[in-house]
C-alpha cells in the first residue's frame, strides 16, 4: 500500500514540478517579449502568449537538437521562441489593440451595447444615405466644388431632424459656430426645431419616486401631471410645497439617459471616421468639436451642475454688490438631486411671447435689452462665469417689470488672463486701433508657432474699416467675420471664447425680439468704453440705465500698459535677487520643448535600433559564409554558432522597430 502511495506522491511531485517549470517558461518569454515590444497586455493575451512560446520552445526543440548537437543550439532554440512570441503578440496588438474589447466580465454587456449601438449606427446611415450624403461622407465629392457648401446645407439639417433630439442638439450648436462653418451652414442649422411629446405621467411619476425613495406626497402637496413644458432631455411641471409655496420641478425623461449615452457614442465615432476620410472635417477639427458638444450634454444630464452653476452665479454677482435687475432662480437643494431640480416659480412669462412686451413703450423695451446686454457683459468680464444659451426661452419678463434668467445648464466660464484680453479687445474695437486689436488678439487665441503679426495687422485694420467706420451701425456678423479672419491665419480661438461670442450671438437675437432696432455691438462698445449705453440711456430710471462700465475709459494702449505694469514689480524682484546672490545668467535650451525631447529621444533610439539590428545582420552573414575554422561538434562549426545566434538577435531587433514605428500612437 505504501509503495503505490509513494509512487502517485512522486507523479504528482513531478507533475507539479513540470507545470511550475513550464509556467516558469511562459512568463519568461511573455515579460521578454512584452518589454521588447512595449505593450502592456492582459490575462487573457499574457496566456495565449505563454501557450504560443512553449508550442515553439516544443517544435525548434525537435527541429534545431540533434542528439550530436544536444545544448549547442540553445540560445538560438530560445531565440527564436522569444522571436515568435513576439510576432504572435505584435500581431494581435495590430488586429486588436489593447483595450479595445475591455475586460472579459464586461464581454456580455459590450456585446449587448454593440449590438443597439450598431442599429442605431445603421439607422443614422441609412438617414444620411436617404438625404444624399453618402459621398460628403466618404470624401469623394463635393468638396471644393462652387455651390458645394449651399448644396450640402439643407439635406444635413433634415438629416439631423430626422437623427433625433440629440443630433438636433448637434446641429443647433453648429449653427453659433461662426468661426468654422460656412455662412450656408450657419443659416440652414438656424432653422433647426425639434417638437418633443411629453412624456406620460405615470412614467414620470415611477422616475421621481425612484430619485426620491418615498411617495410624491411625502415632499409636495399637490404635482400637476401635465407638464409646464417639455425638451428632448427633460420635462418641467408645477407644484406646491408643504408650506404653501409654488415651484417648478424639472425632471429627467425616463430612459433618456442609455439613449444620449449611445447617440453621443455614434457622433464621436462619425466625427473620427470623417476626420480621417475628408478634408473638411480635418479643416474644422470635427472630433475635438463632438467631445465639447458631449461633454456639454454630460453637463445636462446632471441637474446636480446645473444647481452648482446658479450657485456660482448667484455667488459672483453678491461679490459685485450687483442690483437686483436681473433675478435668478433659487434651488429647493433638499429636494433637488442628479435627475430631479425644483426650483422657485418666478412669476412672468418668457420675453419671446410675453404679453407684456407688446403693450410696453420704447423705454422700457430699451432698457429691458440694455440690462440683459450689461448682465451677461459683467458677468463675462468681470465675475469670470456667464450664461452661455441667453435665447427667448431662458429669459422670463417677471409681473414686477423686472427680468430673469433661467436654464443654467450652460454655463461658459472665462479665466482672468483671458478676461483681460477680452477687454483690451474689445477697448481695442472701440478706439479702432488695429495694433492694439491684434495684440489683444493673440492675446486670447492659441497663437502658432509662426504667425506674420504685420499682415495680422493690417487685415485688421481693413476689418475695423469695414465694420466700424463713423457713422455705421456694426451687427452681430462682425463676429462671423472676425472667426473668418483669425481662422485664416491659423490661429485657434479657444473654447472659452468660442463660448463667449456664441453667448453674444445668441443674445442678439433675443434683444432684437425685445427691442427692435437695439444695435448689440455698438451698444456694448459705449459699455466697454465707459459711456451710459442704449438709446433711451438718459431718460430711463431704472437701475440699468446707471451700469458702470467693467473698466475706466481708458484707452486699450494704458489698460495693457497697465497690466505690464502691474507684473513688472514682481518679475523685477526677482532679478535683483538673482542679482544680488550672484545667481543671475542667461540660458538658452535648443529642446525647451518636451514634445521635441521626445521625439528626439525616439529618433535616436529607433535609428541606434536600426544601426544595431544591421550590424548584427551583417556579422552574421558575414559568420555564416565562412566555411573554415574550428569546430564546436563534428559539422558545426565555431563561426556558424555564432552566426545563428546573430541571425536570431537581428531578427529580434527588425520585428521590435518595425513595431515601434508602425504603432498608431506615433
Amino acid at each position: 500500500m505504501s509503495s503505490p502511495r509513494r509512487g502517485t506522491a512522486v507523479k504528482a511531485a513531478q507533475f507539479v514540478l513540470v507545470v511550475l517549470v513550464m509556467s516558469g517558461f511562459m512568463t519568461v518569454f511573455v515579460v521578454s517579449a512584452r518589454r521588447m515590444l512595449g505593450l502592456h497586455i492582459g490575462v487573457i493575451r499574457a496566456l495565449s502568449g505563454g501557450l504560443v512560446s512553449l508550442a515553439g520552445l516544443g517544435v525548434f526543440n525537435l527541429v534545431m537538437q540533434r542528439p550530436e548537437q544536444q545544448g549547442i543550439l540553445t540560445g538560438v532554440q530560445f531565440g527564436s521562441t522569444l522571436l515568435l512570441t513576439m510576432g504572435f503578440l505584435a500581431a494581435w496588438e495590430v488586429v486588436l489593440p489593447s483595450g479595445s474589447i475591455g475586460s472579459p466580465a464586461g464581454w456580455p454587456r459590450a456585446l449587448k451595447s454593440r449590438v443597439a449601438r450598431g442599429r442605431r449606427y445603421s439607422h443614422i446611415v441609412s438617414i444620411a444615405v436617404r438625404h444624399g450624403l453618402r459621398p460628403y461622407l466618404r470624401g469623394r465629392s463635393g468638396e471644393g466644388a462652387a455651390g458645394g457648401a449651399a448644396r450640402l446645407a439643407r439635406p444635413l439639417r433634415l438629416a439631423l431632424e430626422e437623427g433625433g433630439p440629440t443630433f438636433v442638439k448637434l446641429g443647433q450648436m453648429l449653427s453659433t459656430r461662426h468661426d468654422m462653418l460656412p455662412r450656408e451652414f450657419v443659416r440652414e442649422l438656424s432653422r433647426l426645431q425639434y417638437q418633443v411629446s411629453p412624456a406620460p405621467w405615470p412614467a414620470v411619476e415611477e422616475a421621481l419616486v425612484a430619485a426620491y425613495g418615498v411617495p410624491l406626497e411625502t415632499h409636495f402637496k399637490e404635482f400637476e401631471p401635465t407638464p409646464l413644458a417639455a425638451a428632448s432631455i427633460a420635462q418641467v411641471h408645477v407644484v406646491w410645497l408643504h408650506d404653501g409655496g409654488k415651484a417648478v420641478v424639472k425632471v429627467l425623461r425616463p430612459g433618456v439617459r442609455p439613449v444620449v449615452e449611445r447617440d453621443l457614442d455614434i457622433i464621436r465615432r462619425l466625427a473620427a471616421m470623417l476626420e480621417r476620410r475628408t478634408r473638411w472635417a480635418r479643416a474644422i477639427g470635427l472630433v475635438e468639436l463632438a467631445e465639447g458638444f458631449a461633454a456639454s450634454v454630460h453637463e445636462e444630464l446632471d441637474f446636480r451642475v446645473e444647481a452648482a452653476n446658479i450657485a456660482t452665479v448667484r455667488a459672483a454677482r453678491a461679490r459685485r454688490r450687483q442690483d437686483d435687475a436681473v433675478r435668478l432662480p433659487t434651488v429647493h437643494a433638499s429636494l433637488s438631486g442628479e435627475s430631479v431640480l425644483v426650483l422657485d416659480w418666478l412669476v412672468g412669462e418668457p420675453i419671446g411671447a410675453a404679453t407684456r412686451l407688446a403693450a410696453a413703450d420704447e423705454d422700457d423695451r430699451a432698457r429691458w435689452a440694455h440690462t440683459l446686454l450689461s448682465t451677461l457683459l459683467d458677468q463675462v468680464l468681470v465675475d469670470g462665469v456667464f450664461h452661455a444659451d441667453p435665447h427667448p426661452g431662458n429669459i422670463l419678463l417677471l409681473d414686477d417689470g423686472r427680468v430673469a434668467l433661467i436654464d443654467f445648464g450652460a454655463v461658459g466660464r472665462v479665466d482672468a488672463q483671458l478676461r483681460a484680453g477680452l477687454k483690451l479687445f474689445l477697448l481695442a474695437v472701440n478706439s479702432g486701433d488695429p495694433a492694439a486689436l491684434c495684440d489683444a488678439l493673440l492675446q486670447i487665441v492659441e497663437r502658432p508657432d509662426e504667425i506674420d503679426e504685420r499682415a495680422l495687422e493690417r487685415a485688421l485694420g481693413r476689418f475695423l474699416a469695414r465694420h466700424f467706420i463713423p457713422g455705421s451701425t456694426p451687427q452681430v456678423q462682425v463676429f462671423a467675420d472676425l472667426f473668418r479672419l483669425v481662422a485664416g491665419y491659423g490661429l485657434a480661438v479657444p473654447p472659452e471664447a468660442a463660448a463667449v461670442f456664441r453667448a453674444l450671438a445668441t443674445l442678439e437675437g433675443t434683444l432684437t425680439t425685445v427691442c427692435p432696432g437695439f444695435h448689440m455691438v455698438d451698444e456694448a462698445r459705449q459699455v466697454t468704453g465707459g459711456r451710459r449705453g442704449g438709446p433711451a440711456a438718459g431718460k430711463s430710471t431704472g437701475p440699468s440705465s446707471s451700469v458702470p462700465s467693467p473698466e475706466p475709459a481708458v484707452p486699450a494702449e494704458l489698460l495693457a500698459a497697465w497690466e505690464l505694469l502691474r507684473r513688472l514689480p514682481r518679475r523685477l524682484d526677482r532679478v535683483t535677487s538673482a542679482l544680488e546672490q550672484g545667481r543671475l545668467g542667461v540660458g538658452v535650451r535648443l529642446f525647451a520643448d518636451a514634445r521635441d525631447r521626445r521625439y528626439v529621444r525616439s529618433l535616436v533610439h529607433e535609428v541606434l535600433l536600426t544601426f544595431i539590428a544591421a550590424t548584427s545582420g551583417v556579422m552574421s552573414a558575414i559568420l555564416l559564409s565562412i566555411e573554415r575554422g574550428p569546430e564546436v561538434i563534428p559539422g558545426t562549426g565555431l563561426f556558424q554558432l555564432l552566426g545563428y545566434h546573430l541571425l536570431v538577435i537581428t531578427a529580434v531587433l527588425v520585428l521590435r522597430v518595425l513595431f515601434i514605428i508602425s504603432r498608431e500612437d506615433r
